[in-house]
């Protein structure tokens, strides 16, 4: 059968990747990558590629491969994108979707980490900046504040997050609204920057700009 984005979010088997990467991370303390982030992430890239003009079927496939990115992490959290890419690839491969479909898909998934993936098309530039202007308060899982690691303070700090895309301007803007007496500027490039320097080369692809505006100010 022809997979779209409305079967994979009732996909078994993927989901059953999602119940046990969250068990994983869960034990790890991690943030939440659970499927309220990867639907999130979905949407998301889906808006970015409309605001910016791109066909029907490249949102289709941001919107699967924003879905299904995080699915990795039932293996390992390390080199979580790779795994992830090589199970999308044989959940897909049951599929009638096309060799080229497929590829690209696993392609944006393989490279959404910061660590060493690259924006090489709309569909992975979508993903990368759909999933790295993920910074809530409610990706941080229920415990004692005492027991925040970095991670935790920077995500539990933003109390406010909006993403604009203007296809006109040429320009994405990630605005937040930091706590900067629970996590201080310095906290959050240390965990951040990496991943908005990604946002601003995968930006390009869209012939676009990054910028980030933190309590009013522009930082990036």
């Amino acid at each position: 059968m022809e997979m779209k984005y409305k079967d994979i979010i009732k996909n078994e088997e993927v989901l059953a990747y999602y119940d046990k990467a969250c068990e994983v991370l869960d034990a790890m303390s991690y943030t939440d990558h659970s499927t309220a982030h990867t639907t999130l992430v979905a949407e998301r890239a889906a808006d970015i590629l409309k605001a910016f003009g791109t066909g029907e079927e490249d949102i289709e496939l941001a919107e699967i491969a924003g879905f299904m990115h995080d699915i990795g992490n039932a293996v390992n959290r390390h080199h979580h994108a790779e795994y992830g890419a090589l199970l999308a690839n044989e959940i897909l491969k049951e599929t009638d979707m096309s060799l080229t479909d497929r590829v690209r898909i696993v392609s944006a998934i393989a490279n959404h980490d910061e660590s060493d993936g690259v924006a090489s098309d709309p569909v992975s530039a979508a993903l990368i900046i759909a999933d790295k202007t993920d910074v809530r308060r409610s990706r941080v899982r229920e415990k004692d504040p005492m027991l925040f690691d970095i991670h935790d303070r920077v995500n539990y700090a933003v109390t406010g997050t909006r993403l604009r895309y203007d296809a006109e301007e040429k320009r994405i803007t990630l605005y937040l609204t930091v706590d900067e007496e629970i996590c201080t500027m310095y906290e959050y490039f240390d965990i951040f920057l990496s991943r908005m320097t990604m946002c601003s080369h995968a930006a390009r692809v869209f012939d676009a700009q990054f910028s980030l505006k933190v309590n009013g100010q522009k930082v990036l």
